[in-house]
């Protein structure tokens, strides 16, 4: 059974700082949205709030599993992670000094994902056999291509229900980001996932969305219905594809 996210009029900062106002979207199941903005415009914000690992001072976020909805609002990051919710994390955040098979297990977190830690990754090695084959070496020394799948894997090993990806375009170059869209899609569709990604590449990331929102200075300044109404909007069109 898919799994949903709601969010409903957040507001939330650091320290005196608010970054996020009166903020609502929604992940229906089994949808890949988009979250869109440039940097410092709130993306990593909503992603930190829906893990626990900020505290929103106003609204609420709940999650919808196997049939039951879930308030993540006093919960923390350890019980939202067993509940199958898996970050990709801005910038990888892998241990380097550990390889590659040690970061994926790592990833076996959740008692679920415990249980099947042998098939998971069976399954990680099948969809990136580049982590296969490198199975023994340090996570530190490899691309940041590399380094991307690794993060991408070590989030599958959870055996997530909803996957949220953050600014997974960050430190690669063109080719790579177009490869690590395509694979979030593939590894979507196989899984039943459903995922929500905060992005910056715009041009990306309409390739792979049903639907998104465009964030600006922290507030929802557009809801696009599909990725047809997102890449037809006048404020993406003007800002953020240079048309």
């Amino acid at each position: 059974m898919a799994s949903s996210i709601r969010i409903e009029g957040i507001d939330a900062g650091y320290g005196a700082v608010r970054v996020l106002e009166d903020v609502s979207l929604d992940v229906n199941p089994g949808e890949t949205v988009v979250l869109l903005g440039t940097n410092g415009n709130g993306k990593s914000t909503v992603i930190k709030c829906i893990m626990g690992l900020l505290r929103p001072t106003k609204g609420r976020i709940s999650v919808t599993i196997d049939g039951v909805t879930h308030d993540l609002g006093g919960l923390s990051t350890v019980e939202i992670v067993d509940l199958g919710i898996a970050l990709v994390p801005e910038g990888r955040r892998l241990f380097p000094r550990l390889s590659v098979e040690e970061n994926l297990l790592l990833g076996a977190f959740r008692p679920t994902a415990r249980s099947a830690m042998k098939d998971n990754l069976a399954f990680c090695y099948e969809a990136f056999p580049r982590l296969a084959e490198r199975r023994r070496q340090l996570a530190g020394s490899m691309s940041g291509g590399e380094q991307q799948m690794l993060a991408l894997g070590r989030a599958l090993m959870l055996a997530p229900k909803l996957l949220l990806v953050d600014e997974p375009s960050v430190g690669l170059a063109p080719v790579l980001v177009a490869r690590t869209i395509d694979k979030i899609q593939e590894l979507k569709e196989r899984w039943g996932l459903t995922v929500l990604m905060a992005e910056q590449n715009f041009t990306q990331a309409l390739r792979i969305a049903d639907r998104g929102y465009v964030i600006v200075h922290g507030h929802i300044a557009f809801e696009g219905r599909s990725a047809a109404e997102l890449a037809d909007n006048e404020l993406i069109r003007k800002f953020y594809l240079g048309m």
